[in-house]
């Protein structure tokens, strides 16, 4: 059993300065032919982008069989309703997290929350539960006390979604993380996952914000360009765009 994987929205290694949290989030789908499985759904800005790119695949919101939340942020689980016949998985442990949260105190989307301790369609999973045949849940606690990565069989190694257990390249490769709740826990979760990457060179790690890579132990290696630009209106003239490539380095405001 392989699967094959296709980013629908590649995430992005970056926050707001002035903005609050730009919630640029990556979305994967992974595929054998028979499981149609969604890893994480974006946010609702992500839906015309996801209803494009699953069109490009030759699916609709209805063909997804299964979708695989890793933790219960606004910008990773919202969209779980678009899909009317996928079973939906998410942690039983950040289920019951994220219920019992006061209303503000995370990024958690509380009335998703609301929703999914009362779906027909939600299955709650632990650590090495096996979702669909060929897709592992691998607990990943410290970004939220119940996140879940999601380790897919390729044909030649292993598609391992970090979701924001391992936002980007940077915390995979320096071993630190930001936007933590528990760092220890944090810690060894990148240690685990780092341990499971470079295993093998054909294994591809997703991470939640970033491109997708393989990893040989010290170093990324990008599976493909990082995209992002802004348009703005910065004068008067209503045609008059002014465009920001977001993929440069060393730029300062």
């Amino acid at each position: 059993m392989a699967y094959e994987l296709t980013i629908l929205q590649q995430g992005y290694p970056g926050k707001s300065v002035y903005h609050g949290g730009l919630g640029w989030s990556t979305v994967a789908l992974v595929r054998d032919g028979k499981n149609n499985v969604l890893l994480d759904t974006g946010h609702y800005m992500h839906r015309d982008v996801l209803a494009k790119r699953l069109a490009d695949a030759g699916l609709d919101f209805a063909d997804i069989t299964a979708v695989a939340i890793t933790h219960s942020h606004w910008d990773h689980c919202v969209n779980f309703a678009m899909f009317p016949r996928a079973e939906i998985f998410i942690g039983d442990e950040e289920l019951k997290w994220a219920a019992q949260q006061p209303i503000g105190k995370y990024p958690i989307a509380e009335f998703h929350v609301e929703k999914l301790l009362t779906h027909k369609n939600v299955s709650r999973i632990g650590d090495g539960d096996v979702i669909v045949p060929g897709i592992e849940a691998l607990a990943t606690p410290g970004h939220t006390p119940g996140h879940m990565a999601y380790v897919a069989q390729g044909a030649r190694g292993e598609y391992i979604y970090t979701g924001d257990a391992i936002k980007n390249g940077a915390e995979l490769c320096s071993q630190r993380v930001d936007m933590t709740l528990d760092l220890a826990r944090s810690e060894d979760a990148i240690r685990r996952v780092r341990e499971r990457a470079s295993a093998n060179p054909e294994n591809v790690v997703v991470f939640g914000h970033d491109r997708c890579c393989s990893f040989d132990g010290a170093h990324v290696h990008e599976r493909e360009p990082l995209r992002c630009a802004l348009t703005a209106r910065l004068t008067e003239k209503f045609d008059e765009l002014t465009t920001f490539d977001l993929t440069r380095t060393g730029v300062t405001a």
